[in-house]
């Protein structure tokens, strides 16, 4: 029999947290999803309040393929939409999905998803993450 010790770290204790990051980067890739269909669930809540039809296709990474369109939607359904209280999944996804089809730049929601993703991924993103889940690494950076 034989015993083996193997030092575990926090990420505030570990000796090089970029190990770590990069063990999550390079194994979690959908880190941000629940952004994706939280966006999701407000363009078809929206297109209940709002009517017409609703196409897209969207993911947590930029992609040229992407895009969210509404048609035949009532103009006066929309406008009485007040952005700022939420109203349609109560996430701040419905915040730049109504202000996006007011404006007609509704590219601005796929920003806005790809930029939450960057910062999900980004050293800070990635440090509270850990930090909040109580996460724990071997030395090599791997979570326990």
């Amino acid at each position: 029999m034989r015993v083996l010790e193997t030092k575990i770290y926090t990420i505030e204790e570990h000796p090089n947290k970029n190990k770590c990051f990069d063990y999550i980067r390079e194994n979690w890739h959908d880190l941000n999803q629940h952004s994706v269909d939280e966006v999701i669930e407000s363009i078809k809540n929206l297109s209940n309040v709002i009517g017409g039809s609703y196409d897209y296709c969207i993911g947590q990474v930029p992609d040229r393929g992407e895009f969210i369109s509404f048609r035949d939607f009532s103009y006066d359904a929309l406008n009485e939409l007040s952005a700022d209280d939420c109203p349609l999944t109560g996430v701040c996804w419905d915040i730049d999905l109504i202000e996006g089809l007011k404006n007609e730049n509704l590219k601005g929601v796929l920003e806005s998803l790809h930029n939450s993703t960057e910062y999900v991924y980004s050293d800070e993103g990635l440090n509270e993450l850990c930090e909040a889940n109580e996460y724990e690494f071997d030395e090599d950076g791997s979570i326990q």
